[in-house]
């Protein structure tokens, strides 16, 4: 959505602001990546994404079915099993986030010397 004044996230009562705060967090960012190979378990997707705590992973993970991003689905059986995967807009998201993240990890050594440079020695 876009406001009246073209601003867009820039104005600060835009609700693509919400979805922007989701979305380009540190875990929103991990989560979706880590869901694009397909379905994980809760477990199994803390396991995957190192030093999330179980609180941060069922926090985001609630932000971002309710954006209708990630899809939480309830298996029927004792106890229950839970899983979650990225909706068809959630996926059409993590291509973009998946590029984001390639990029950040090619450049990674360039911007810590870049960080180290301007520390006081």
């Amino acid at each position: 959505m876009t406001a009246q004044n073209g601003a867009g996230v820039f104005d600060e009562d835009c609700p693509s602001r919400l979805v922007l705060n989701h979305v380009a967090s540190r875990w929103g960012t991990l989560i979706v990546s880590a869901l694009r190979q397909g379905p994980l378990r809760f477990h199994a997707l803390r396991d995957r994404i190192g030093g999330i705590s179980e609180k941060m992973l069922s926090q985001t993970l609630r932000q971002l079915v309710e954006d209708g991003l990630v899809e939480r689905t309830v298996e029927p059986t004792t106890p229950p099993r839970v899983s979650y995967e990225l909706t068809p807009l959630g996926g059409e998201l993590a291509g973009h986030v998946q590029a984001l993240l390639d990029w950040i990890t090619l450049r990674a050594d360039e911007i810590v010397a870049a960080r180290s440079r301007h520390r006081p020695g």
